[in-house]
């Protein structure tokens, strides 16, 4: 009757262990670059990371997420604004990073940028809408990750690339997916390419989580945007009924 149960326990045991077996040590004092930290997961990391005694460089895309991060941590986190569609901002980034780092390098770099809209049926959008989804997940990220690659090499550091299980599972029609395959695929190949100098590369998938990139509002009214903005030939064959389900 109770060897059921001791064994489960003794699984759950196993697992808690092996769970904290994975968690870093002596990560104080050392450089990690993260993008997208004006909210969602790249706020909340930059804090977590900040408490830990790390050195977090902070890249938000406005002046007031910068700002408000800067007043929830320590003096130890630096701000940048950076737009990672955009190559000199990428560039003038990369630049303010190697002043800080120096010798030392970058132990680690997370790219977490991103976004989920413009997101509709293909038919509904147009290449530009593609575009700029692509530019922001992909683009942006393997832009952001060629600037410092020879700050990590010289670190023997990681790269922590943000993907989705939206890059194994095709969810949405519209860019994201695409995207995010892409950042996998990138990741993949930058994995077995760093691999002699000592760098790892990482991928994480969320699923659903409640982030700018979720928020329903936005969703629904870029559904609305895409739908009243195509032809009347195809909202006549798709019809409201395809619209509103």
């Amino acid at each position: 009757m109770w060897l059921p149960l001791l064994v489960v326990l003794g699984l759950l045991f196993l697992y808690r262990w092996y769970r904290q077996s994975l968690i870093l040590d002596n990560l104080r004092g050392k450089y990690v670059f993260i993008t997208g930290c004006d909210t969602g997961f790249g706020n909340i990391l930059a804090k977590n990371l900040d408490r830990r005694g790390m050195r977090v460089l902070a890249a938000c895309l406005g002046e007031t997420g910068a700002e408000n991060l800067k007043k929830e941590t320590s003096s130890r986190l630096q701000t940048v604004i950076l737009n990672v569609t955009d190559s000199e901002s990428v560039s003038s980034a990369a630049k303010w990073v190697s002043s800080i780092v120096g010798e030392q390098g970058l132990w680690g770099l997370v790219n977490n940028a991103g976004v989920s809209i413009p997101c509709s049926p293909n038919e509904w959008m147009t290449k530009a809408d593609f575009a700029k989804v692509l530019d922001i997940n992909l683009l942006g990220l393997v832009d952001v990750t060629l600037n410092l690659l020879p700050f990590i090499r010289k670190a023997r550091g990681r790269v922590v690339n943000i993907a989705s299980i939206a890059g194994r599972f095709t969810l949405t029609s519209g860019g994201y997916c695409l995207s995010k395959y892409g950042v996998e695929s990138f990741s993949d190949t930058l994995r077995r390419e760093m691999k002699p100098f000592g760098v790892k590369v990482c991928i994480i998938e969320p699923g659903f989580f409640n982030t700018q990139i979720t928020n329903t509002q936005a969703l629904k009214a870029d559904l609305k945007r895409a739908w009243e903005k195509t032809t009347e030939e195809v909202r006549q064959s798709y019809g409201e009924e395809y619209y509103l389900q």
